[in-house]
């Protein structure tokens, strides 16, 4: 049916129609539209799409539990990823190159002096992780403010040259001793004159000149700041590796192996040791049982030297036998009489002992039953005191405490005055 055939009403419901789908239309294309910049946003606020990202390599003997894309680890944090992963060319002393990203601000806390690129081991099934540590001191490796080259004759025209600081280090002649060190103020020109520089390398460190892109990116060998541009060299991290594990259960199993034979070499040497106790128990029984019959012989030989008319008496004489049976009973009693002493005296020394517990557990006893006791002890001690001090100004007794008195100083001639200061008339 033609659009002419339809009715005036028709038509005027199927304007409205067409504009209502018109604007649904509208509306769910915005709709998708700011869905997807959403999703672009978040990528890349996740990814640091826009975030400066400064770069770094460093080399490792092996690519083991590496690849690209792995995070990076500052601090426990997650500052950026790896980027390229490549053996490096034959007869090269390095074998894997590890280039990476740091996103800011995490980068400024990489310095040339203490920061370090660790390969460290992440679980027991090989992964392995890139961690960088912060720096210490030195100067940072990417910087923000402009570098500029001048003749020493020229640093004073600089504008606001006090703050401006050296871009590089300035060495002696020898080319080893450090004379300035970078980053320092533009105050030892003289200095830096007397090592034969005529042109230094300095940046402007004064807050408006910072820019938003990196200006400067520091050269280990060279010792300054060059000029940074896109085709720079990412500044090189020193690495610290440590092998995965299971390169380090292949070592312990290679010593396992290496150490097998020499603890089988062991047992071997236990069990002749064994043996060799074995026969020497058995050798010591054989001896046992050859040495009874000369401990007989010696028992009674014993018994003989104590048997009457044995050898003792032989050699000692009756008399001599009686005499020490005589000496030997006196010890005894001797010893008996002592023992019987010294128990009475323990005996008595204890019961002295108790006394002493009774008569201080009395006096505890007594002072406790009777608080006032210390004060009327107190009270009868001063007034002791009142008596003796009385009976030293008694007339009668005052003689008896009188003070022994020395021969004192003859006092000085007085001095003679005429009649007027006296006031005499």
């Amino acid at each position: 049916m033609a659009l002419q055939d339809l009715t005036p009403q028709l038509r005027t419901r199927l304007s409205r129609m067409e504009r209502a789908v018109g604007w649904f239309v509208l509306l769910a294309a915005a709709l998708l539209l700011l869905g997807f910049a959403y999703y672009v946003r978040s990528t890349a606020q996740r990814k640091g799409w826009f975030v400066t990202k400064a770069s770094y390599f460093t080399f490792t003997d092996r690519a083991t539990g590496l690849k690209v894309g792995d995070p990076v680890f500052l601090m426990g944090l997650e500052v950026g990823q790896i980027t390229d992963l490549k053996p490096m060319p034959p007869y090269e002393p390095y074998e894997i190159y590890v280039q990476f990203e740091l996103k800011a601000p995490y980068f400024g806390y990489i310095w040339t002096e203490g920061s370090r690129a660790k390969v460290a081991t992440a679980d027991l099934l090989g992964k392995r992780v890139l961690e960088v540590t912060k720096g210490i001191q030195g100067a940072p490796t990417y910087i923000f403010h402009p570098l500029r080259d001048v003749a020493l004759a020229e640093v004073g025209a600089l504008p606001q040259f006090e703050a401006w600081r050296l871009a590089e280090d300035i060495y002696a002649t020898n080319g080893l001793d450090l004379v300035v060190p970078v980053l320092s103020p533009l105050t030892n020109l003289s200095l830096i004159a007397s090592v034969g520089r005529s042109r230094i390398r300095v940046l402007d460190s004064r807050p408006e000149s910072l820019r938003k892109s990196f200006t400067g990116v520091w050269l280990d060998k060279e010792g300054r700041y060059d000029f940074y541009n896109r085709t720079n060299k990412p500044y090189w991290l020193r690495s610290d590796e440590s092998p995965a594990v299971t390169e380090r259960f292949e070592r312990l199993v290679a010593q396992i192996e290496k150490a097998l034979p020499n603890f089988l070499g062991l047992t071997n040497q236990i069990a002749a040791v064994l043996a060799n106790g074995a026969t020497l128990t058995s050798n010591l029984n054989v001896v046992a049982l050859e040495a009874q019959p000369a401990s007989a012989n010696l028992a009674a030989l014993s018994a003989q030297l104590r048997a009457p008319g044995a050898l003792g008496e032989w050699l000692l004489g009756t008399n001599g036998l009686k005499r020490t049976d005589a000496v030997l009973e006196s010890a005894d009693a001797a010893l008996t009489h002592a023992d019987t002493n010294l128990t009475a005296l323990a005996e008595n020394l204890a019961r002295t002992l108790d006394n002493l517990a009774g008569i201080t557990s009395n006096l505890n006893a007594q002072v406790e039953a009777n608080t006032n006791i210390l004060s009327a002890i107190s009270t009868a001690v001063v007034n002791a005191d009142d008596l003796v001090q009385g009976l030293k100004r008694h007339w009668l007794l005052r003689s008896a405490f009188k003070a022994k008195t020395t021969n004192a100083p003859a006092p000085p001639p007085e001095r003679l005055r005429s009649p007027r200061d006296t006031g005499q008339p």
